[in-house]
């Protein structure tokens, strides 16, 4: 467990589904989730640091630990509404549209091109910005998703890049990646880098 920035913790934890560490985070005053894993010091952690209320997906692929989560806390998991079909059955769900405000103050919006439930939850008390699967960081600076994972690759980077552009008109300076390390100050930078905005 890292915080990065005031109140506002990351981790990795390895998928269950797929051979790879994935990234989580806290955020500890609102009691919310992002894109929620089991940390590796076990729940055992969220009981020193404030047992989390709402796990907040980023996509409908990332329900990832929700369900042990909510199980073990009681914590209300939130999916945006056109990607319910994905988790259908896996338990109760909180559905939500892009543009609604989420708790935690998270702003949803719309990212769309890899799948149509793409999106990003903005942040503003954190000024962070969190992206699902369309831009990843592994060390090099941020990229996209392996082509593997699109059905018309540029097309799908075309699409991605014109969505991250209207994104630049928020205000944040940390970028928190559902695959990878987060950019941690000069993040809009990047993001506008890696757009061509």
């Amino acid at each position: 467990m890292r915080e990065i920035a005031p109140g506002l913790w990351h981790w990795t934890a390895r998928h269950d589904r797929i051979p790879i560490d994935v990234s989580s985070y806290y955020l500890e005053a609102d009691r919310v989730v992002i894109d929620p894993m089991v940390p590796e010091q076990g729940l055992e952690w969220f009981e020193e640091h404030g047992r989390p209320e709402h796990l907040l997906m980023t996509n409908r692929h990332h329900d990832r630990h929700a369900w042990k989560l909510r199980d073990a806390l009681g914590a209300t998991v939130h999916c945006v509404r056109n990607g319910l079909h994905e988790i259908e059955g896996r338990g109760p769900v909180e559905p939500f549209d892009f543009g609604d405000e989420l708790p935690g103050g998270a702003i949803a919006y719309e990212v769309g091109a890899i799948c149509p439930d793409e999106g990003a939850l903005y942040l503003p008390a954190h000024r962070a910005l969190a992206c699902a699967d369309g831009v990843i960081n592994e060390g090099d600076g941020l990229d996209f998703v392996p082509e593997e994972f699109m059905d018309e690759p540029q097309q799908t980077k075309d699409a991605l890049r014109a969505a991250y552009r209207k994104l630049l008109a928020l205000d944040f300076d940390i970028l928190l990646l559902a695959h990878g390390d987060p950019v941690v100050g000069g993040a809009k930078e990047a993001l506008r880098k890696f757009a061509g905005g």
